[in-house]
């Protein structure tokens, strides 16, 4: 019988995890809890920081640079509230507008994390194994508008270099510049809708349209997929129940209430919790029985071959 198939989150049935960042994004964008939005932005770090290791620097330092500008700008623009903890040029600073900008800022920088998470372990073969479920048309369309992204910019590239070597960038200046780009532009275009009528052309004649369109796709599903949707359904709809039934209400204006605390809170807390540590715990599962499985380093010694006569 063959074993259980070690697996990170990444190499999942893309739909499974397409459900997943759905779940998890959807839930924290349209709850106003900070307990929530905060729990997500922990998921996120901590997922993002199992896929990269510490590598990422750039974008820790914008998405801290853009956490601070957003919990900043707030209570300098909105001066909602009845604590007021400053007063700058007879303009109040409140408390509320304070917790409303880290509140807002938490969630942002949240869904940035996922969204680029997202973009790591979504391929283009996997988002269009997501579209392929929903419309084969648009399946065909997004794989060839994907295909085109790179080959503009490497036409671009091979255009510009020709300007180049023909020496119509001499005049290092401004206005120099814009008509070389312009220029390049132009001649982009034009090859564009050549290579745009040469595609056409030959997908009618490899018979596009004439018979119903079949794809072909690496995934399936798998008895693990299928364990995954269903935790990430149930979890999801703990914390969604919980959160419909009001266990998670909260307003800064115009002051700050939240609602009472009870068992749906706090199972609604921790289905949600558990929902965003799913790829980390799925991830630290795979590591650690790839380590056990690793060979213990005693090799098998090969007996040497005796010289034949």
């Amino acid at each position: 019988m063959e074993g259980r198939r070690v697996r990170s989150f990444s190499e999942y049935d893309p739909a499974v995890t397409a459900v997943y960042f759905a779940a998890v994004m959807g839930l924290a964008m349209f709850s106003n809890s900070p307990a929530i939005t905060l729990l997500s932005l922990c998921g996120a770090l901590l997922y993002f920081f199992s896929l990269n290791g510490t590598s990422g620097g750039r974008f820790h330092l914008f998405a801290f640079l853009l956490f601070i500008i957003l919990a900043a700008v707030n209570p300098l623009v909105s001066h909602n509230g009845t604590t007021v903890l400053l007063v700058v040029n007879d303009r109040p600073i409140t408390l509320e507008a304070l917790i409303y900008g880290l509140c807002s800022s938490v969630l942002i920088t949240g869904t940035l994390y996922w969204l680029r998470c997202f973009t790591q372990i979504m391929t283009t073969d996997k988002l269009l194994r997501v579209t392929g479920f929903l419309s084969p048309k648009l399946s065909l369309v997004l794989s060839m508008a994907v295909r085109f992204v790179p080959l503009f910019g490497r036409q671009w590239q091979k255009i510009n270099n020709a300007q180049r070597a023909m020496g119509l960038y001499r005049e290092d200046n401004a206005i120099d510049g814009a008509r070389g780009s312009l220029r390049v532009f132009s001649v982009l275009v034009t090859w564009a809708l050549e290579n745009g009528i040469t595609t056409a052309d030959s997908m009618e004649a490899r018979g596009c349209g004439v018979s119903r369109r079949t794809s072909f796709h690496k995934f399936r599903l798998r008895h693990g997929d299928y364990i995954l949707l269903a935790a990430e359904l149930i979890l999801f709809a703990g914390a969604a129940s919980a959160a419909a039934a009001g266990a998670f209400d909260f307003s800064c204006y115009p002051s700050v209430t939240m609602a009472e605390r009870d068992w749906r809170t706090y199972t609604g807390a921790a289905a949600y919790g558990l929902l965003v540590l799913l790829p980390v715990i799925i991830d630290m599962e795979a590591r650690i029985r790839w380590s056990l499985l690793k060979p213990t380093g005693l090799a098998l010694s090969i007996p040497e071959r005796k010289n034949m006569p």
